[in-house]
């Protein structure tokens, strides 16, 4: 039965592949009108946007239709907020000084985007610039996923309530629950581990949630939520929060008061306090960069068939694209790992005791044993 479900589950994939890419070869042979871009086509894929893109009719035609869901717009500028849905600005429209141009909403008024650099900069101020709080595509899908996460939890909670075996969805993920407490949470964190364990697996089953939703970039609707670096840098500041305000005073004198040489402190020191947001930083652009990097390979791969416009191509195409794909599931759950372990290693860093004088008299016992020998 189970090697059905495989059978069955592979096939489905490989058709899935096929269509999409000698659907689009037959309409780009169709109309050689428009050359197709590849870096074009990747970036709108991996990219955020304003709706959600389900499918286009009659591509590369005079009739071209994009089918999507419109998402709310919402922007703050000096003359106030501004409601509209993205669909009133699609094709051009303008809605209180607004529109959609390549994606991006923009001011025909004058005013700017507001960005944080520009901010701190002073070039952007609150009469100059607009600021933009729309639900975008990466932002629905982040919301449907802890939407998501909610129900299974929540039905899993109940479920203990009354019956001590899981049951339904808790079957397959009581073992992920044990397994990230016992061999994350606790071999990383020591004995304290109860109070950082809620956002060890609430932060692991967000990254591979997000990362298997996302994980087709061509599919209809697909969002790359973690492949986005705004929400891998939201998510690695929280951690950084998290070990800060978690730090003992060992830590913080492991830092300021490292175990070397006291001449050494001009150097060490330094670098101690780089290595406190190399840390985040490390966990920021690992996960971005992997998850990003598969959804590029991906889409690179079926790009050959209209670059060379050759549907034969498919052939070869097609199969090495899938074999990426099925690799993918194995990195979307092996990121959401590896980012749960070392944020579970640096909190156990902050909260584990550093036992400097035990170690300095250990040194200067050692020393003194030499010499006497």
């Amino acid at each position: 039965m189970i090697q059905r479900i495989y059978s069955l589950f592979f096939v489905f994939l490989f058709v899935v592949f096929s269509s999409s890419a000698f659907a689009a070869s037959s309409t780009d042979a169709a109309s050689d009108e428009k050359e197709f871009n590849a870096v074009e086509m990747i970036m709108h894929h991996i990219g955020d946007a304003n709706e959600w893109h389900l499918f286009t009719l009659n591509e590369g035609t005079p009739d071209e239709k994009h089918v999507s869901i419109p998402l709310p717009v919402i922007v703050k500028d000096p003359s106030g907020w501004h409601f509209f849905m993205s669909s009133d600005v699609a094709h051009g429209e303008i809605v209180n000084g607004y529109t959609i141009d390549h994606g991006i909403i923009k001011n025909t008024e004058g005013l700017h985007k507001a960005s944080l650099f520009n901010l701190i900069g002073g070039n952007h101020t609150s009469d100059n610039s607009f600021f933009d709080f729309s639900i975008t595509k990466n932002v629905f899908s982040m919301f449907l996923s802890v939407i998501f996460m909610l129900f299974i939890f929540i039905s899993m909670a109940k479920n203990y309530r009354t019956n001590a075996v899981p049951k339904g969805a808790g079957k397959l993920l009581e073992p992920l629950v044990l397994f990230i407490r016992d061999e994350v949470a606790i071999p990383n964190i020591g004995a304290k581990y109860q109070k950082y364990l809620p956002y060890l697996l609430t932060v692991f089953f967000f990254v591979w949630l997000n990362n298997l939703f996302g994980l087709i970039p061509f599919f209809p609707g697909s969002a790359n939520l973690t492949g986005n670096i705004a929400v891998t840098a939201a998510l690695a500041i929280i951690t950084l929060i998290i070990t800060l305000f978690s730090a003992n005073k060992s830590f913080w004198k492991h830092i300021f008061m490292p175990p070397v040489p006291a001449a050494l402190y001009p150097i060490m020191v330094p670098i101690e306090i780089i290595g406190i947001f190399t840390k985040p930083f490390a966990l920021m652009m690992r996960l971005f960069a992997n998850v990003t990097a598969g959804h590029i390979m991906i889409l690179a791969i079926i790009s050959l068939i209209f670059i060379f416009k050759n549907a034969a191509l498919g052939l070869a195409a097609v199969p090495l694209a899938l074999f990426v794909f099925l690799l993918e599931l194995l990195v979307a759950a092996l990121q959401a790992f590896i980012f749960t372990v070392l944020s579970a290693l640096y909190i156990g860093m902050a909260v584990e005791d550093h036992d400097h004088d035990h170690a300095h008299n250990d040194h200067d016992s050692a020393g003194k044993d030499t010499i006497v020998a």
